[in-house]
């Protein structure tokens, strides 16, 4: 059984770590501004930790099995404490992509090895309980983040950092002195191989059996971030924003995204099937992205957001649900696959938003609405109901995927 003071530690540790990743969000615009930075620049540095993290991520996982899962943590703390200070002492273009990159690199060490602590730590029984604390330090990371950042940089735009690298650093330290080693040495692998990322494993996951799930999860990312990624500059040009009004947009946004995850998508997914979930949300996001282009005040701005991200949230785990269903072995293998192809989605999300708010304002949402409408056309053929065999050779269709 999971010791609470262990959980407790490395749910401060998650929240300060995905904190880190959200109190930038709304403060790049007028970051970027003082160094003569557009869309383009924008779209990278949004993009530069994700493209760490879906390198580094299997990498520091691979090595907490050789090494032991507390100094893999105190990395991650570290360098996510490092990487706040470096950015707000940054006084270039180039030191701020570093620092962005920095974090990716040593913050992914974070959440695979708390992840492995807890399954260290847990049996079966409590594992899934264990797992979704830590699913809510991530979500509470991401709603505190970009309000703490944005309510911070009305005093300066350096303090947000310096209060993020304050915090990582008393999480470092409480895994320092109090948190424990969960993996035992004779537990520990002697491989010196470390395992890292494989690209040929992601090719041919396009082409198996869940290949368009794939396909669909790194679409799903790509629009995702295609709002998120460029959505302070958006409103800072259109609505004339502050850092302010930024954070609290993303803070709506984080919130309707857990109330939707955590009180909708179970019994919607229950009452019609993973299929129609993923159809509805797809046609849902579609819709919602050229709804933003039109709001004109504060109250359309929240509605047309909050009405995006309603459909947009049922999508990750509609698809992650399908992906378990129809895994016939290695279900942890497939959703590790999968998780691959969303981060792959969030690395080029915000790239090809960015070029695309350099040419008009408006593009990047309607680009996101076409490529939405385009898959949800596409599930039709892609999401067919799956017959399955009755002992006699007849051929069914079960009733929720009828529903679909």
């Amino acid at each position: 059984m999971l010791n609470r003071r262990n959980l407790i530690i490395l749910f401060f540790t998650l929240v300060v770590i995905m904190m880190g990743f959200g109190i930038i969000i709304p403060l790049l615009p007028f970051v970027l501004e003082n160094f003569g930075g557009g869309g383009k620049e924008l779209g990278f540095l949004m993009a530069i930790f994700s493209i760490a993290q879906f390198i580094f991520s299997p990498i520091w996982g691979s090595i907490s099995d050789r090494v032991g899962r507390k100094p893999i943590l105190l990395i991650g703390a570290f360098g996510n404490a490092l990487a706040m200070l470096f950015f707000a002492l940054s006084t270039e273009l180039w030191m701020l992509y570093a620092a962005r990159g920095l974090a990716g690199i040593l913050s992914s060490a974070t959440l695979p090895s708390a992840m492995a602590f807890i399954g260290d730590s847990t049996d079966e029984k409590n594992r899934g309980g264990g797992m979704g604390v830590i699913g809510a330090a991530m979500g509470v990371g991401m709603v505190l983040g970009p309000g703490i950042g944005g309510t911070l940089a009305k005093f300066s735009m350096t303090l947000p950092f310096y209060v993020a690298a304050i915090l990582s650093t008393i999480a470092m330290v409480l895994i320092l002195l109090v948190l424990p080693e969960s993996l035992k040495k004779e537990q520990r692998s002697t491989s010196r191989k470390i395992s890292g990322l494989k690209l040929k494993t992601l090719w041919d996951a396009l082409f198996g059996p869940l290949g368009y799930l794939m396909v669909l999860s790194f679409i799903v990312f790509f629009a995702l971030t295609n709002f998120e990624g460029i959505f302070p500059m958006f409103t800072q040009q259109r609505y004339n924003y502050d850092s302010v009004q930024v954070g609290v947009v993303m803070v709506v946004v984080g919130v309707v995204s857990a109330l939707v995850q955590g009180f909708l998508t179970g019994p919607l997914t229950r009452r019609f099937g993973e299929r129609m979930v993923i159809k509805g949300s797809l046609i849902g996001s579609a819709v919602g992205f050229v709804l933003m282009i039109f709001a004109f005040n504060d109250l359309t701005v929240y509605l047309t957001v909050g009405f995006f991200v309603l459909g947009n949230a049922m999508l990750r785990p509609g698809i992650a649900s399908l992906v378990s269903r129809e895994t016939v072995e290695g279900q942890g293998a497939a959703l590790g696959l999968n998780n691959a192809f969303m981060s792959l989605g969030r690395i080029v999300g915000p790239i090809w938003a960015g070029f695309m708010l350099d040419i008009n304002l408006n593009l990047p949402y309607i680009s996101g609405a076409v490529v939405m409408l385009v898959i949800f056309v596409v599930s039709f053929s892609w999401l067919k109901p799956k017959p399955s065999r009755k002992s006699g050779g007849e051929l069914i269709i079960d009733a929720k995927s009828a529903a679909d």
